[in-house]
């Protein structure tokens, strides 16, 4: 996420000041660049690896401060999550066995932070979004207390004014209101950084626009938001929309989010791209301006170039210019940030090969890219295989329009090989990881498709929150395996655990999917629902959404006793629906919603979140919970002793606190 010393609460004469800053930075990379002064004979690559950190249950971590603190390594440092970690690789040259150091780096790098995560009895995890995410974990106490974060927050969300709408659509659709940018903590990457030399910048970094959907296809691994089945890389959609500083008046005249692919090709220098940034885009963090980069460069000094970096790390391109100084010499690099975190090390490895080994073959083989492809060829291409995976339709140098994975299979991987065979990349390594890519392509498989696969086979009366952990689990159980993702098995939900019923909360099994009706419709239809539904309590509400009451079964067979039904007269749910409530928020514990419809006698607590019904809790929930662990401890009683059955049967009390045990666990 860039410098973290950044100035907080500024004024306008601040932020004149660091915008000044920002265009003399601008102005001496221009005359350093005609000056010659970049390094040209130079192939690097690195990477950052951001990590989701879980407790035991699955469900985020916010220990990220702990973590860092007691693993003692410079490489590590913070995310805009509490539960997200970003661990920066070495900067290696791109030969020999770059690519195997590389993977030895990030296996070694994770396994401290899981070593140090397992002493805080939480793990690790990479995906592009963690399946458990609620909504509930979007809160301003998992926001990272640095200035950075807190100022991005802020003036993110003071710059697009009103309410921030997030509408994504997928198998299911997902829309919500937000009043900040927390939904930001969903996202993690993993990011593969290509240092070349400057005169031929402006050719490679057109070919990382023109690559970026086939590298994409098979690397989705994002297909899940809140319990919600959207894209198969849904954190292209997120991330645009968590920092989008567009009014609706910015939206109407077209101008482009600050997370964007772009909107041409580059024709003579990455200049044009950082001058379109610059005026573009307005400064969101400011800090001190410790240098004049004009002095710096005319006492023939490299200057650092702080303000403009910091203010190029708040423009998310997907491929991204950045600037860096190595060994003393200025350099720029393609930051490709489009790849999501996981499924695994060796899968992330192989995407980079993949990347880099047609970086390396394509721009010598073709030339120039924009003589070949449309711009809105290369753009529609990336967003469509964002969306379908491996199932996307691309278009190729011929124009021609395919399967993404018939493209990848027959024309990109075997140049992909003499790429990396071209800069000499170790065999042994360059074969390894671009196999696991045509294995997964030939499968017809990625993380977001064996995602999908493996909740498509769970059974589908098991709550949803205990199929996002059983997924979950598996990832980070193959993961620790280290095995590629075209070996594992579909993700099932285990017969007997310690944790999966370890509900802390009752947003994490409430019902979200609700029958309701309106206050002025008849009471028939209300009948009629509970019946074809088999539910016993109708919850009634408003065109907006707000909860006005509830309907039961027992009001019904109420009503039917007191003999005053006039069939003649239709019956209206506002004569009959109870206005006077408990409800309880989606934060709400597990045990406090028990005890609560224990101690009144109730068997439906409606979950309202700002006077809007967002679930829906009853006393079947419960002892569906209690009967799952009755079967688990009977089933171990029975075993340890087979003629003692009868004994060990619970009445409902003892289950019920048997629940209620377990939860505080």
């Amino acid at each position: 996420m860039g410098d973290k010393q950044v100035t907080s609460g500024y004024d306008e004469d601040q932020m004149r000041e660091f915008t000044l800053g920002v265009l003399t930075d601008l102005q001496a990379m221009e005359k350093m660049l005609d000056a010659g002064m970049f390094a040209e004979d130079v192939c690097r690559i690195g990477a950052e690896q951001e990590i989701f950190l879980v407790d035991q249950a699955m469900h985020p971590a916010p220990i990220a401060m702990e973590v860092i603190e007691n693993a003692r390594d410079g490489r590590l440092t913070t995310e805009i999550g509490l539960f997200n970690l970003e661990a920066n690789l070495t900067a290696r040259e791109f030969t020999g066995n770059a690519l195997g150091e590389m993977e030895a780096e990030l296996n070694e790098i994770i396994d401290k932070v899981r070593d140090v995560a397992n002493e805080l009895n939480s793990g690790v995890v990479l995906a592009g979004i963690l399946p458990t995410i609620q909504a509930s974990d979007l809160t301003s106490d998992n926001l990272t207390p640095l200035p950075r974060y807190h100022e991005i927050d802020r003036v993110v969300t003071k710059l697009h004014g009103e309410n921030r709408t997030i509408q994504i659509k997928g198998l299911d659709e997902l829309q919500l209101t937000l009043q900040n940018t927390f939904i930001e903590f969903c996202n993690t990457s993993f990011q593969v950084h290509l240092q070349t030399g400057v005169k031929d910048f402006v050719k490679y970094y057109n070919w990382s626009q023109a690559i970026a959907a086939p590298v994409l296809a098979s690397a989705v691994n994002s297909p899940l938001l809140l319990n919600h089945k959207l894209w198969h890389e849904t954190r292209l959609a997120l991330f645009q929309h968590a920092t989008d500083t567009r009014s609706h008046v910015h939206k109407e005249r077209n101008q482009p989010p600050r997370v964007n692919f772009g909107e041409r090709w580059v024709d003579e220098s990455i200049i044009e791209v950082l001058r379109e940034d610059a005026v573009r885009f307005r400064v969101l963090l400011t800090q001190a301006v410790d240098e004049d980069s004009q002095a710096v460069l005319a006492n023939g000094a490299i200057p650092k170039l702080n303000a403009w970096r910091m203010h190029n790390g708040t423009i998310w391109r997907w491929n991204r210019p950045c600037y860096g100084i190595v060994d003393g010499k200025p350099g720029l690099r393609i930051e490709a940030r489009y790849l999501p975190a996981g499924p695994s090390v060796v899968d992330e490895m192989a995407n980079a090969a993949f990347l880099l080994g047609l970086m390396m073959e394509l721009p010598e083989e073709f030339g120039d890219i924009s003589k070949k492809m449309s711009f809105d060829d290369a753009k529609n291409s990336f967003y469509n295989v964002a969306r379908y995976g491996l199932g996307g339709q691309v278009r190729g140098l011929d124009g021609k329009s395919r399967r993404v994975g018939t493209l990848i299979l027959e024309e990109l991987l075997p140049r992909a090989r003499k790429g990396l065979e071209h800069v000499g990349i170790a065999s042994f390594d360059g074969d390894r990881l671009l196999d696991i890519v045509e294995k997964r392509v030939s499968a017809e498989t990625s993380g977001a498709k064996w995602m999908l696969d493996s909740l498509a086979t769970m059974d589908p009366k098991a709550k949803l929150n205990v199929r996002m952990r059983s997924l979950t689990s598996e990832m980070k159980k193959n993961q620790e395996l280290g095995s590629p993702l075209h070996e594992w098995p579909l993700a099932s939900i285990p017969t007997s655990s310690e944790w999966i019923d370890n509900y802390k909360t009752v947003e994490q099994f409430m019902a979200v999917d609700l029958f309701t009706v309106r206050s002025e419709d008849i009471l028939d239809l209300a009948a009629n629902l509970m019946h074809w539904r088999h539910v016993r309590h109708v919850p009634v509400e408003d065109d907006a959404g707000r909860l006005l009451g509830i309907v039961s079964h027992r009001d019904l067979i109420r009503l039917l006793a007191s003999g005053k039904i006039d069939r003649a007269k239709p019956i209206i749910v506002r004569d009959v629906m109870i206005t006077e409530m408990i409800t309880i928020e989606p934060e709400t514990s597990t045990l406090e919603a028990l005890r609560i419809m224990r101690e009144h006698n109730i068997g439906c607590l409606p979950v309202v979140k700002d006077g809007f019904l967002v679930g829906l809790v009853t006393a079947y929930d419960f002892l569906t919970v209690s009967t799952k662990l009755f079967e688990e401890r009977l089933g171990e009683l029975t075993s340890e002793s087979p003629t003692s059955t009868d004994d060990t049967k619970m009445t409902e009390q003892v289950r019920y606190n048997s629940v209620a045990r377990k939860i505080s666990q």
